[in-house]
Formats: C-alpha cells, sequence, structure tokens
C-alpha cells in the first residue's frame, strides 16, 4: 500500500522562478505584495528573489530591495534568495539573508549555460562560499537532474556522483530539480529511493517543471518515496531563461488543492493562494501552467 507523508512543506519559489522568466520588470511594490499575499495564505517557506548580474536576469536588479523588505517584515518567514556564485552569496549575506539556495546543474552542458561555469568550477565555488560564510544554511539546487536540454539524458549514475561531491563538501539538503519538465514518476521514484538510499542524512525537496504535465504526478512520486519539501510557483508561472523549452512549473494552488482533499497538511489556505494566483495573472501576463486558475466556479441560478 501506498503511503504518504502526513504534512508537507511547501517551498514557494514563485517570486523568483516565477518573476524570472518575464521580460517586462515587475515593479518592486508588485512583487511586494505579491509575497505579502503568499505569506498571507499560509507560505511559509519563500524563495523571495536571485542575487544574480542584472545584465543576465534584468528581472532581479530589485534583489536586495525585496529581500530587505521581507526580512524586516516577516522575521519569522523562511525567507531565501537562490544564487549562481560567490559574489551572488556575497550580495545576499549583506542583504541579511542567511540562507541561499546555489544551483549547479548535473549536466555539464547546461551548467555551462546557467552560470558559465564548468562543473569543477561550480563545485569549487560552493567549497568557498560554504568555508567563507559558515552561518549560511546552503541548500544545493541540482539543476537538470533528471534531463538536459543541451546535453539530453541525464543517467542515475551523474545525479549520484553529482551528490557525492556536494556531499563530501559538508552540503546535507538538496533540491531536484526537474529544469526543462522531462520526469516522468518512474525515474523520480528510481532516482529518490536510490539517493535515499545512499545518503540517509540527506534532507532531498523535489521541484517539477509541468512541461508535459508531469509536474503534480513526479511530486506525488518523491512523496510516497519519503520526501516532504516540494517546491512550486504560485499559477505555474515560470521556466528557465537559459534552458530552451523549460515552461511553466508546477502550480502552488495545485498542488495544495491535491494535498488538501488526500489529508495532507500544507499549512496553507488554498482559496488565498488560489486568489493570489488569479491576482498575478491579471497583473502580469506570463506562461502559467495551472488549472485551477482557469476554474469558473459554476453559478446557481433560479429555476
Amino acid at each position: 500500500m501506498n503511503t504518504y507523508p502526513n504534512k508537507v512543506e511547501l517551498v514557494e519559489v514563485g517570486p523568483r522562478d516565477g518573476f524570472q522568466s518575464i521580460k517586462e520588470f515587475i515593479p518592486t511594490e508588485l512583487k511586494k505584495e505579491i509575497i505579502d499575499r503568499l505569506v498571507d495564505a499560509g507560505c511559509t517557506t519563500v524563495q523571495v528573489t536571485s542575487f544574480v548580474h542584472p545584465k543576465a536576469i534584468p528581472q532581479m536588479q530589485d534583489a536586495r530591495e525585496v529581500a530587505q523588505y521581507v526580512l524586516e517584515k516577516y522575521p519569522g518567514l523562511r525567507a531565501y534568495a537562490l544564487v549562481p556564485n560567490l559574489r551572488g552569496a556575497q550580495n545576499a549575506y549583506e542583504a541579511g539573508l542567511r540562507e541561499i539556495s546555489y544551483v549547479i546543474s548535473v549536466s555539464p552542458g547546461h551548467n555551462m549555460a546557467n552560470v558559465r561555469r564548468t562543473l569543477d568550477e561550480s563545485f569549487a565555488e560552493l567549497g568557498t562560499i560554504l568555508s567563507t560564510y559558515p552561518d549560511m544554511k546552503v541548500v544545493l539546487d541540482a539543476a537538470t537532474t533528471f534531463g538536459c536540454p543541451f546535453d539530453g539524458e541525464v543517467t542515475l549514475q551523474q545525479v549520484m556522483d553529482y551528490v557525492q561531491r556536494a556531499y563530501d563538501l559538508g552540503i546535507r539538503d538538496i533540491d531536484l530539480c526537474d529544469t526543462i519538465g522531462v520526469a516522468t514518476p518512474v525515474q523520480v521514484e528510481r532516482t529518490v529511493l536510490a539517493l535515499r538510499e545512499k545518503f540517509p542524512d540527506v534532507t532531498f525537496g523535489v521541484h517539477i517543471h509541468d512541461t508535459r504535465n508531469m509536474g503534480m504526478a513526479c511530486s506525488l512520486v518523491a512523496m510516497q518515496c519519503g520526501l516532504t519539501r516540494v517546491s512550486t510557483t504560485v499559477g505555474g508561472l515560470g521556466g528557465c531563461p537559459f534552458a530552451p523549452g523549460a515552461s511553466g512549473n508546477t502550480a502552488s494552488e495545485d498542488f495544495v488543492y491535491m494535498a488538501q482533499k488526500m489529508g495532507i497538511d500544507t499549512g496553507v489556505d488554498f482559496e488565498k493562494l488560489l486568489d493570489t494566483a488569479k491576482y498575478l495573472r491579471e497583473k502580469v501576463p506570463g506562461n502559467y501552467s495551472g488549472h485551477q486558475i482557469n476554474i469558473q466556479k459554476p453559478q446557481c441560478t433560479m429555476g
């Protein structure tokens, strides 16, 4: 019989992974408002921005202002930012953050396209970050865990070797990211079970893109395999700008709806989250893969 966790940590990454896919600059005040709405809906873990070079992703040029706003207003929120390099970690630290996600792709081709570094260079820089900022919690984002737009198939052995390198550096928190949405439930099951067996003291999460309508299924299988952390974006907005074909994320409100119907606690208010998704879609045109935002409530008529 399949078993599911009683509680799952929903990691809302929309303010970073969702917003970065939008070319037209989203007003900083609107970004803050969306985060306010997410927190009001019950989100307790939010990836609020990304500290990247503004020439690479202009959308994130207000990262410091957004981060400081959130830290000041929500001291109890688990707020963190994605960084691609040591400079990004430095900027995040100086902004007041004490948690970051550092991204390294499993596939060499995407790592070079995404952060312009070899895997050796990225892991070396990760070691520098860990030694430079010992009081910074670092979650490793393992991009292209399940497939790469440049290198094609990513083997389980590649993933195992990648995690071993991170483990040897002291990393004990890793998100397995399906950057272009090519994962299948069977692949997720095989990968998660193998990793949990070999690295029982590592906390793994999943972040599945919904490009091919596999987001919910793969996230559910990951939970069946014992994972209790799932990253999603409000409305399903998103797509990696450096990964051709990476459109859409697993929608937060869809995931919360499923969890709620299954009796799994996320701590998030579905209706408030859905309202936030609809509000965001009104304000920011983009690629929304969510389903709940398209459902119209039936109108009762007198007959």
